[in-house]
C-alpha cells in the first residue's frame, strides 16, 4: 500500500496511516507510550511474546534499539495534501525510461504476471504500474532504516501508539516466521517495507509465498512481491475482468492501495500507458 498524499510512501503519512488502522494487530493491552523507551520496549516485548513471539526474537529485535529523532521530526514535519494537480503529477511520475523499462519486465515476467492475473484476477499492467511507481521495480529507494527502531520510535510517541505497537509487534511476527533476517528489516520512514512498501501488518496479512520457498520475501523475490500485491487487492473486493477507472467499483477497492484519488488516477493512466 503506498504512503502518503501519497505515493508508495515517499510523499507523506496521512493515506498510509488512515489505510494501515485496520489491519493493525493493535496489543489487547497497549504499552503506555511516552516515559522511559527502554521500559516501553519491554512491555511490548512482553505483548509479542503474549502473540506468539519467542523471547529470543524479541531480544534479539530490540538490543541496543533507541528512540530516532529524524523519523519523529520526519513524521511531524508532513503535509497530507497534494499541492499539484493529477496532470503535473502523473507528468512526474510516468516517464519514458520508467515506461520502457516496466514494458520490458511484462515480457520478461510474461509467465509470472499471467499466473498471477489468472489466481488473483488483477491485471498485468496494473500489477506492474504498482511495481514500478513504489520502488522503479525494485531498483529504486525501498528505504535505508531499520524498521524495528522505526515503528518503536513512533509506538513511543504517543500520537498514534495503538497503530504503531501493532505494527511493531506485526515486525517481530515477520522475524518469527524467517520472512525476513534482521538485516533486511530495512524500510522507510513508517515502517513501509519491500518493493511494493507494504506496512508489517499488511506484511503479514496479505503476504504470499509464491516462489514455494516457504518464506514470504518482499524485499527480494519478484514471485513474493507480484502475488502479494495482487492479493491485497483481491482480499478487499477486487472483481477480475471489470474496468478499473475512476468510479468503477475496482478504482475505490484501490482506496485499500492508496486513499488518494490522484495517486490511484496515475496507477490507472501508467497501466493504460503499458496497454498502447
Amino acid at each position: 500500500m503506498a504512503l502518503g498524499t501519497c505515493s508508495a510512501r515517499r510523499v507523506a503519512l496521512a493515506c498510509l496511516l488512515a489505510l494501515a488502522a485496520p489491519f493493525a494487530a493493535a496489543p489487547a493491552s497497549a504499552a503506555q507510550c511516552g516515559g522511559d523507551f527502554g521500559t516501553f520496549l519491554a512491555a511490548i516485548g512482553r505483548e509479542a511474546q503474549a502473540a506468539g513471539v519467542s523471547r529470543a526474537v524479541v531480544d534479539q529485535a530490540f538490543a541496543g534499539v533507541t528512540s530516532d529523532p529524524a523519523v519523529l521530526n520526519f513524521d511531524r514535519r508532513q503535509r497530507y495534501t497534494f499541492k499539484k494537480s493529477f496532470e503535473e503529477y502523473a507528468a512526474t511520475r510516468i516517464v519514458p525510461a520508467r515506461i520502457k523499462r516496466a514494458r520490458t519486465l511484462l515480457q520478461k515476467h510474461a509467465a509470472l504476471l499471467g499466473r498471477v492475473e489468472r489466481q488473483f484476477g488483477v491485471p498485468k499492467e496494473l500489477l506492474m504500474a504498482i511495481w514500478t511507481l513504489e520502488s522503479d521495480n525494485g531498483t529504486g529507494d525501498m528505504g535505508k532504516l531499520p524498521v524495528i527502531r522505526t515503528i518503536a520510535t513512533l509506538a513511543h510517541d504517543c500520537r498514534r501508539t495503538e497503530l504503531f505497537q501493532g505494527e511493531l509487534i506485526a515486525a517481530l511476527m515477520i522475524l518469527q516466521r524467517g520472512d525476513l533476517p534482521l538485516r533486511d528489516l530495512i524500510g522507510a520512514y513508517a515502517g513501509e517495507l519491500g518493493q511494493t512498501q507494504f506496512l508489517p501488518s499488511s506484511y503479514i496479512k496479505y503476504g504470499v509465498d509464491y516462489d514455494g520457498n516457504g518464506h514470504v520475501d518482499l524485499r527480494h523475490s519478484i514471485p513474493d512481491v507480484l502475488a502479494s500485491t495482487a492479493n491485497l487487492l483481491k482480499v478487499n473486493g477486487w472483481q477480475p475482468g471489470a474496468p478499473f477507472g475512476e468510479g468503477t467499483r475496482n478504482f475505490e477497492v484501490m482506496r485499500e492501495w492508496n486513499r488518494s484519488v490522484i495517486y490511484r488516477k496515475t496507477m490507472v493512466l501508467f497501466a493504460e500507458r503499458l496497454t498502447e
